[in-house]
């Protein structure tokens, strides 16, 4: 009895093994995650504040306080933070506080970009700020008219930075950011 157990064993292995050997083994190519979002699609806001922009309508606007905003991205998990001030004989502040904010990503970041916005026509100027590295934002951005009007804008992730992991969605709401910034006009 005890033969005819080994045998059978014996055949059951020897099936496995030119079972499972059929094919000879192929290396996998590395492969990267690809994440695609879809094209943006733009709209004029109607906000009761001194100004007003396009917006993606793919995001949700939702006022915070007297006209600052969040603008919601819920399939990328992600916010953009809009803040209003009326300036009142303190641009330099403003613009110093505005700086900090962004500069205070130093550590974490690897660079940290600086883009100078001009808009002569509607008296529209500011600074883009594109972040890079595991920094907690990775865009920052202020717009003023250097008299009455300042606005701030900050990107966050709802999630740990992770550079590489949010860098698509990054470049997809710079261009958003950037449309905010080119089509803001003050009442």
């Amino acid at each position: 009895m005890r033969n005819v157990v080994k045998r059978f064993m014996g055949v059951i292995v020897l099936i496995l093994l030119t079972a499972a050997c059929s094919e000879p083994p192929v290396p996998k190519p590395k492969a990267m995650l690809r994440l695609e979002y879809s094209g943006q699609k733009y709209a004029m806001t109607d906000l009761p504040c001194p100004f007003q922009f396009e917006k993606n309508t793919k995001a949700s606007l939702h006022s915070e306080s007297d006209c600052s905003f969040v603008m919601q991205y819920p399939e990328m998990n992600a916010n953009i933070f809009l803040t209003y001030k009326e300036v009142d004989n303190d641009l330099d502040k403003l613009l110093r506080d505005a700086q900090k904010l962004t500069y205070e990503h130093v550590v974490k970041a690897d660079n940290i970009t600086e883009q100078p916005f001009v808009n002569e026509k509607d008296r529209v100027y500011g600074m883009f700020y594109n972040v890079e590295g595991n920094a907690a934002s990775q865009t920052q951005f202020y717009l003023t008219d250097s008299i009455k009007h300042f606005v701030t804008g900050s990107l966050y992730f709802e999630a740990k930075p992770n550079y590489d992991s949010v860098l698509p969605a990054a470049h997809y709401l710079g261009k958003d950011i950037r449309t905010i910034m080119e089509t803001l006009s003050w009442e």
